[in-house]
């Protein structure tokens, strides 16, 4: 905790912008990043009252780069952090109550003594608290009440995880507090998963948690889900001329929580025929000759077809790496393409099959594909069926790309984003 006064002092006076670059890839000017902290404290004043000392966090959205829905088989995924954060100031109070407030949401409350699962709260924002306090009380740390206040730009619905991002944020915060920032990242990813899944209610992979926490690039291996196997992975696009955009469709996916339960429910009644509980434990070549009889025993085709895809994206996911790792570029757009298709086509996650009138994943895969015309590449990014597209744009066509898209979409909806070389962070 620092004193606030100090705090403020440090940010006006450029005393924490080595930082603040080195966490959003800021070259520049980190006015607007310093400001966004200053008001996230005069927030908690406004809520909680002047504090004498504060702790500030941050944790990143994340972007889903290779292996699209592999996480929750125990596949390979090649993910990243973004420079859109969620942020909170912090400090300890005597109430034995942990009171979070989000910026545009009510107050949550959590008495320390109820850390107990609560049905009615599946789907809000205090189950992901409770749920990530409850494991820290788990692993034998001794918590005590604190009062945050937070404010996002990580887009709700867009695909970039909000609520992963959330999670990782209260995971870093409970880490800092009570463990003296000893749980490594990819527990407190692992911590956040939990959370969802047993609190929250939403079945769920790790990708999305591992992303926001370890940050940068990483190459993950989920094949044993307790100990997955990352590694950082160079990915320095302005080398190679391209821009990351994230496109908003338009369409929230926060009501389609069916949709994504579906897909590792099918692809879970793929490996069962094998005897087995996710489809990381199949064979590709017995999957291929055993596809008549897997069709007939599951008698759900889109199961098959989803199965298929996870083989192949996985070893995609891992292929895309080794091709950064290589230098080479084209060929790394050459499999994102590959996997945009196979996701559109097999993995069937870009509208949802309830509403087939209501395509806006569709139709903003259709303009990249015009306006690219066949340069740099594009996809689903992430769950799918309503939220964002990912594109690797040239920077040579970068304003033209972003003019024509939003001229159908709307203003403000590709965003141009940087890989934050960190995840889950404290800044002071």
């Amino acid at each position: 905790m620092v004193n606030v006064s100090d705090l403020k002092k440090m940010l006006t006076s450029g005393a924490l912008d080595d930082k603040l670059k080195y966490v959003y890839s800021c070259h520049g000017d980190v006015g607007e990043y310093a400001d966004r902290y200053l008001r996230v404290i005069d927030g908690y004043a406004k809520i909680y009252g002047e504090a004498e000392e504060l702790a500030l966090f941050s944790a990143p959205g994340r972007t889903e780069i290779g292996g699209n829905h592999t996480d929750h088989q125990h596949g390979c995924v090649l993910a990243g952090s973004v420079n859109l954060d969620v942020i909170a100031a912090v400090s300890f109070n005597d109430d034995n109550v942990v009171r979070v407030k989000s910026k545009g949401y009510n107050m949550d409350e959590i008495p320390l003594d109820d850390l107990e699962i609560h049905p009615e709260q599946f789907d809000k924002a205090i189950a992901l608290i409770r749920g990530v306090l409850r494991r820290f009380a788990d692993m034998g740390y001794e918590l005590r009440g604190f009062n945050a206040y937070t404010e996002s730009n990580v887009m709700k619905g867009s695909g970039l995880s909000s609520s992963a991002a959330f999670e990782v944020l209260i995971g870093t915060i409970a880490n800092h507090l009570f463990a003296n920032g000893g749980v490594s990242p990819v527990e407190v990813a692992k911590i956040g998963q939990y959370a969802e899944n047993v609190f929250y209610d939403k079945p769920s992979g790790l990708l999305d948690q591992m992303a926001s926490s370890v940050g940068a690039v990483v190459a993950v291996d989920f094949k044993d889900n307790d100990k997955p196997v990352v590694r950082k992975v160079d990915f320095d696009l302005a080398k190679y001329g391209h821009s990351l955009c994230i496109i908003d469709s338009g369409a929230d996916h926060a009501e389609l929580t069916y949709e994504y339960a579906a897909v590792p429910a099918e692809m879970k009644a793929v490996a069962a025929y094998f005897g087995k509980e996710y489809l990381r434990d199949v064979g590709y070549d017995e999957f291929i000759k055993e596809l008549k009889n897997v069709r007939e025993a599951v008698n759900n085709d889109r199961a098959v077809l989803r199965a298929y895809h996870y083989f192949n994206d996985s070893k995609r996911a891992v292929a895309e790496a080794e091709a950064l790792e290589k230098g080479d570029f084209e060929e790394f757009l050459r499999l994102i393409n590959q996997s945009g298709r196979s996701s559109y086509m097999y993995l069937q996650n870009v509208y949802s099959s309830s509403m087939p009138n209501r395509q806006a994943v569709s139709l903003t895969i259709a303009l990249c594909d015009e306006i690219l015309g066949g340069r740099g590449a594009y996809r689903v990014h992430g769950g799918g069926f309503a939220g964002t597209v990912c594109a690797f744009v040239p920077d040579d066509m970068l304003d033209e790309f972003k003019s024509r898209i939003e001229a159908v979409l709307g203003e403000g909806m590709c965003h141009i984003l940087q890989i934050r070389p960190v995840g889950g962070y404290i800044l002071a």
